[in-house]
């Protein structure tokens, strides 16, 4: 009979172990971890964070995530949670690039609690550099301004809001029609693939915390997971 893969070490070196539900356990002689092939509840599945992150860049909220994989939309909430938790945000280390900046709105809480995600991408590849969710204010937007004004960008494009230009450097920094066109084409992507951003439905997040991993995920969650040995 074949041995099974322990998850743990990757030995082989296991040995049958009870039941669980009638659903047999197995046993690795090398590190003690139990385990099982098949589970009965289907959170357990490995493909189950797969399907959570993209079905979340799909569009779907943690309702309709819960129908399609069967399980608790309290089990899909906390699998978007540990997830986040997981994922490196890009790093990124270039200078001497173009960046543009922009907001979107959306609710925390309910319909009447608007706030903002005010997020960078980088021109010529289109990524996202960093965010923040907060109103928009010059004690708010400040830090992220510092963070990627370290990388010494050539330009820097905005829209016409008045708090960039104190700043912003005014020699690197455009304001003009058209200058944003790359993020203001992203806004309306995000907007079609984040159920939380969504116009005109009753979508939204109920703390800011879940709308903040959210985007990470959707930002960042296809570059790389930490596995959870490393945790």
């Amino acid at each position: 009979m074949e041995k099974k893969i322990c998850p743990k070490c990757n030995e082989r070196n296991t040995v049958k172990n009870d039941f669980q539900k009638n659903l047999q356990r197995y046993q690795c002689k090398i590190c003690n971890k139990n385990f099982q092939i098949e589970y009965s509840y289907k959170a357990y599945k490995k493909n189950t964070d797969k399907m959570v992150i993209t079905l979340l860049k799909e569009g779907c909220g943690i309702r309709s995530i819960s129908r399609i994989l069967q399980i608790s939309k309290n089990t899909v909430l906390s699998r978007m949670l540990k997830i986040s938790f997981r994922i490196k945000p890009h790093i990124f280390s270039n200078f001497k690039c173009k960046f543009e900046v922009d907001e979107i709105w959306t609710f925390i809480g309910n319909k009447n609690k608007m706030t903002w995600v005010t997020y960078v991408i980088e021109r010529k590849t289109k990524c996202v550099i960093n965010f923040f969710v907060s109103n928009k204010s010059k004690k708010n937007i400040k830090p992220l301004m510092d963070k990627f004004l370290a990388l010494q960008p050539v330009r820097i494009y905005t829209d016409l809001l008045n708090i960039y230009p104190p700043l912003i450097p005014k020699e690197i920094h455009r304001v003009f029609n058209y200058c944003t066109n790359i993020i203001e084409r992203k806004n309306l992507t995000l907007r079609t693939h984040n159920k939380r951003l969504s116009r005109g439905t009753i979508c939204y997040s109920r703390k800011q915390e879940y709308l903040e991993d959210n985007l990470k995920i959707y930002f960042w969650g296809y570059i790389r997971i930490k596995s959870k040995k490393s945790l």
